[in-house]
């Protein structure tokens, strides 16, 4: 449900981690302008200097503001783990976007708060929401209750009701993409919709969701620091967020489904269709697209 947007000064953590995500977007500038050395973490799983460097910056700046927070960062920070509040830290979401300097890469911050005594299994409440794009210099952010914004004005998911009138966005893996099956979500979705975008950020693409450009946003295998603030900037401009089932979403879930919410049955409907293999469209090989534009050539 969205929340009721007061004030900017109404804000509890969004203007101080706002703060810091524009630091954080002011070096990873840098290290674009400059140039990175680029290491490989996986078969083609790229990470830079400025992921380190800026996750290292995000760390020490949090714990300035919130010495009481912890920290579980994508390059490995877990600090006060066993803390009541826990910020789930992308330093550079887009890394292999950033890598080539195609320009769509984002910091994201996102803050849950654990209930004393909740097992470790069990998720808390997400509470604020910070994305930073320091290419286009806009700032997504939200905190429970409170709406969401776009650069500090209240933004809102988009009011189209149907997928055949929707625009979609999805990520493929960096790496072992021949075990993702996606390629044949990405065919059935691209037929049904007004069209499907790939643009390598996750939490971008949930940002755009939150402010009407995009109607939903589905990916495999993504982590917490990947969507803890995407999933309530989604929450908070009116949207909906849950798995391919449209069971509640988890933060450790493998699997994510967001949308405006007017088409989230629409959406889940087509996932149960083509897990159980019903009104699949055949993808030619190459080779029977071969002969079919040689039948034509004749």
């Amino acid at each position: 449900m969205t929340g009721a947007v007061g004030t900017e000064q109404d804000l509890v953590w969004v203007p101080k981690a706002a703060e810091i995500a524009r630091e954080a977007g002011a070096r990873l500038r840098e290290f674009l302008a400059q140039g990175v050395e680029t290491e490989y973490k996986g078969d083609v799983d790229l990470v830079t200097v400025a992921d380190r460097t800026v996750e290292k910056l995000i760390r020490e700046r949090l714990a300035e503001a919130f010495p009481e927070h912890g920290v579980y960062g994508e390059e490995g920070t877990r600090d006060r783990m066993e803390g009541e509040f826990r910020w789930y830290v992308d330093p550079l979401d887009g890394t292999t976007n950033f890598a080539h300097g195609f320009p769509q890469f984002c910091t994201s911050l996102g803050l849950e708060q654990r209930a004393a005594g909740l097992a470790p299994d069990r998720d808390g409440t997400l509470v604020a929401a910070v994305i930073y794009d320091p290419l286009r210099d806009e700032l997504f952010t939200a905190e429970r209750g409170r709406g969401a914004r776009l650069n500090g004005k209240p933004m809102h998911v988009s009011r189209i009701p149907e997928l055949a009138e929707a625009l979609l966005a999805t990520g493929f893996p960096s790496r072992k993409r021949h075990a993702s099956p996606n390629v044949h979500f990405y065919n059935e979705f691209t037929l049904r919709s007004h069209g499907v975008r790939r643009a390598g950020s996750a939490a971008l693409d949930l940002a755009y969701v939150a402010c009407g450009r995009l109607e939903a946003f589905w990916e495999f295998n993504l982590n917490p620091w990947d969507t803890a603030a995407g999933i309530l900037l989604v929450e908070e401009a009116g949207g909906r967020v849950t798995d391919f089932a449209g069971s509640h979403f988890r933060l450790d879930s493998r699997e994510i489904l967001a949308s405006n919410g007017l088409i989230q049955t629409e959406l889940v409907d087509m996932f149960q269709n083509m897990f159980a293999g019903r009104g699949l469209t055949p993808i030619p090989t190459p080779q029977e697209f071969a002969e079919r534009r040689a039948a034509k050539g004749r």
